[in-house]
């Protein structure tokens, strides 16, 4: 095992991630999260590039909110102006990245392509990195979310 200090996003992201492409429907979507037990999925291309993510809170504030059917296009609710990391980054480095674009969650690409996902949850109950997880945490609450 890696040093605490140099662990990477390679060793405590999440590898097996479901995603949606843009042919779903946020129905679909929300069906995914429902059974994959998740509020963001990653959306994908055909090359399975990353292209932006679809949460819980997407579904709500630009979906119902907005009187969309559940068979309205994911590209109408999905968030485009995503961050990824990179599997090669250290955990304090997402951490601070996670804080300071007070973001949850972080899809991991590799040469382009989704290879994983982190959670801040992730980096506190790994105790990797505690400290830093639970500041980026402290700071993502505090502050009004982005959407």
């Amino acid at each position: 095992m890696a040093k605490v200090e140099n662990r990477t996003l390679r060793e405590i992201m999440t590898k097996d991630v479901a995603t949606v492409t843009l042919k779903d429907n946020v129905f679909e979507a929300a069906v995914k999260m429902r059974d994959w037990n998740v509020g963001v999925i990653p959306v994908v291309d055909e090359q399975n590039d990353v292209i932006g993510v679809i949460t819980d809170r997407d579904i709500v504030i630009r979906g119902i909110a907005e009187k969309r059917e559940g068979s309205a296009a994911i590209g109408d609710v999905m968030s485009r102006d995503i961050i990824l990391g990179r599997p090669d980054m250290t955990v304090d480095e997402a951490a601070k990245i996670m804080a300071q674009h007070q973001i949850r969650r972080l899809p991991v690409v590799e040469n382009g392509k989704l290879v994983g996902i982190v959670a801040i949850g992730d980096m506190a109950v790994r105790q990797a990195h505690h400290d830093e997880a639970s500041e980026a945490l402290y700071e993502i609450s505090e502050q009004a979310p982005r959407h």
